[in-house]
């Protein structure tokens, strides 16, 4: 499939060109609304809206081959969009309790990575560098799509890289492999 060539009949009025687009990478469009809105109705809405947008602007794109970042950007706008209008949720009584649990000091699990989650830990994260985080690892994007689809400078996600990682590393206590690393390299040292 010739991306540019699809593009320019989606912007002649041509619906099937559109579809095809869009279907080409559809889980990758539902994995990201998802990571944003946490369940599937909300990342549905954000899909609908993203599809009605793209219909409506698609002959404001100029340049065929940038079709999935800029539908990216849109539907990552629309996800940020719909995040600000939701009401406030509310826990009902002991949802917080229960999700906190794993994380107290005296869970003996508490340090073990098959007892994370990973949700879990990027809700110690600030927004911004959850988000990245997000976007970089789990939706395999590029340092530079992220600055263009966040609005953000280059070094800007790249620091708040920086400082998510170095956050998560300290939640599960990362430098720890560095010592075992330490201590193996005593001990061959020992046994020449």
């Amino acid at each position: 499939m010739k991306v540019s060539r699809l593009v320019k009949q989606a912007q002649k009025g041509n619906k099937e060109a559109l579809l095809q687009l869009i279907l080409a990478d559809q889980d990758a469009y539902y994995r990201l609304a998802y990571s944003y809105m946490g369940n599937e109705h909300d990342a549905m809405d954000a899909l609908e809206d993203m599809i009605v947008t793209i219909y409506e602007k698609i002959d404001q794109l100029l340049h065929g081959e940038a079709f999935y970042s800029w539908s990216k950007t849109i539907l990552v706008n629309r996800c940020k969009t719909l995040l600000r209008n939701r009401t406030r949720y509310l826990p009902m009584q002991g949802e917080e309790e229960a999700s906190l649990a794993g994380m107290t000091d005296d869970n003996p699990f508490r340090y073990s990575e098959s007892a994370m989650n990973m949700q879990e830990l990027l809700s110690h994260l600030n927004a911004k560098q959850r988000e990245v985080i997000e976007l970089r690892y789990i939706h395999d994007l590029s340092y530079q799509t992220i600055a263009d689809m966040t609005g953000a400078p280059l070094g800007t996600i790249k620091s708040r890289m920086t400082q998510g990682l170095k956050k998560l590393k300290d939640l599960i206590g990362g430098d720890r492999y560095e010592n075992d690393r330490e201590e193996i390299t005593s001990t061959q040292a020992e046994l020449s």
